[in-house]
C-alpha cells in the first residue's frame, strides 16, 4: 500500500545562535525539523553552524537583528522562496538592561523594546502570512517570568516580557481560525549568555558561579534551567501534542512563581 511522506518543518528561530534560541535551534533539528536560525551575532552564527554540520543537522544560518525590519523582511523573503515559507516561528531574541525608570535613559528603553517587544511584533508580522500559507501551524515565544513579578531594576525588560504576554494572547484569538496557535513560554532563571552577563555585572569581588547558584536556590527546585530544558518546552508547544493548547504561557520556572519566600518557624 503506498504511503504518503510527510514533508520535514520548516522553522524559523530569531535569537536561535545563542542560549534559548540555540537550544531551540539544536532540539527541534535533532527532532528532523529543518531551521532557519536567525541572529546578529555572526560569531555566534559560525558556531552554530560548525556544530550543526557536525551532527548532519537541517540548520541554515542567517544573519538577521530583529530590530530592522527589512533585515526581517529579506529573511522571510528568502525562507518564502527557499522553502515555500516555514510551518513555525519561534521567537527567542532578547536582551536585557538594567535600571529604575529614572536611571534608564529613554534611548535605552527604546533599544530594549526595538528587540524584545517590536522585534516579535515585526517577525511575527513577516512569517505568520508564510505559516498560513502553509494551512496552519505553530508561534511560540519566549517571554519570562518577570511577565507576572518582577525584581528591582527591570523596569523595561518587566514591561516587555509583559506585554509580549498579553500580545500573545491576542494573536492566539485573531489566527485560532486560521490553524495558528501562538503561545508563549516564561522560563525563570536559565544558564545562557545573558545570565552570565548579570552574574558578572552583579558578583563584585564574589565568584560569579557562586552567584548562579545562589540565584538557583531561589526557585523550590534548587537551582537555575538549561536552556535545553526550555527547548523541550518550546518543542512541546510547537509540536502536534499541544494541538488544543493556543493563547498559553507556560511557566517554566522550577516553582518560582508558584513560591510564597516566607519561612515558618521550626
Amino acid at each position: 500500500m503506498a504511503t504518503t511522506k510527510t514533508r520535514p518543518r520548516v522553522v524559523a528561530v530569531t535569537g536561535g545562535a545563542a542560549g534559548i534560541g540555540e537550544a531551540a535551534t539544536l532540539h527541534l533539528a535533532r527532532g528532523g525539523d529543518t531551521v532557519i536560525a536567525l541572529d546578529r551575532d555572526p560569531a555566534a552564527l559560525a558556531r552554530l553552524g560548525a556544530a550543526a554540520a557536525t551532527e548532519a543537522l537541517a540548520v541554515e544560518t542567517e544573519q538577521v537583528d530583529v530590530s530592522d525590519d527589512e533585515q526581517l523582511a529579506v529573511a522571510a523573503r528568502t525562507a518564502g522562496d527557499r522553502y515555500g515559507g516555514v510551518d513555525v516561528l519561534v521567537c527567542a531574541a532578547g536582551v536585557q538592561r538594567y535600571g529604575t525608570v529614572d536611571e534608564m535613559s529613554v534611548a535605552e528603553y527604546d533599544e530594549l523594546m526595538a528587540v524584545n517587544l517590536r522585534g516579535v511584533f515585526a517577525s511575527c508580522h513577516h512569517f505568520i502570512p508564510q505559516i498560513r500559507s502553509r494551512g496552519g501551524g505553530s508561534v511560540v515565544v519566549v517571554a519570562s517570568v518577570q511577565a507576572y513579578a518582577a525584581q528591582a531594576g527591570v523596569v523595561a525588560y518587566a514591561a516587555s516580557k509583559g506585554a509580549l504576554v498579553a500580545m500573545v494572547k491576542a494573536m492566539a484569538v485573531d489566527h485560532a481560525a486560521e490553524g495558528i496557535r501562538v503561545n508563549a513560554v516564561c522560563p525563570g532563571s536559565v544558564d545562557t549568555p545573558m545570565l552570565r552577563w548579570a552574574a558578572g555585572r552583579f558578583a563584585c569581588d564574589r565568584d560569579p558561579d557562586d552567584l548562579v547558584a545562589d540565584w538557583g536556590r531561589a526557585h523550590p527546585i534548587g537551582r537555575v534551567a538549561t536552556p535545553a530544558e526550555v527547548a523541550q518546552a518550546i518543542a512541546y508547544l510547537a509540536g502536534p501534542e499541544a494541538s488544543f493548547i493556543t493563547g498559553a504561557d507556560l511557566r517554566v520556572d522550577g516553582g518560582l512563581t508558584a513560591a510564597l519566600n516566607v519561612a515558618l518557624p521550626e
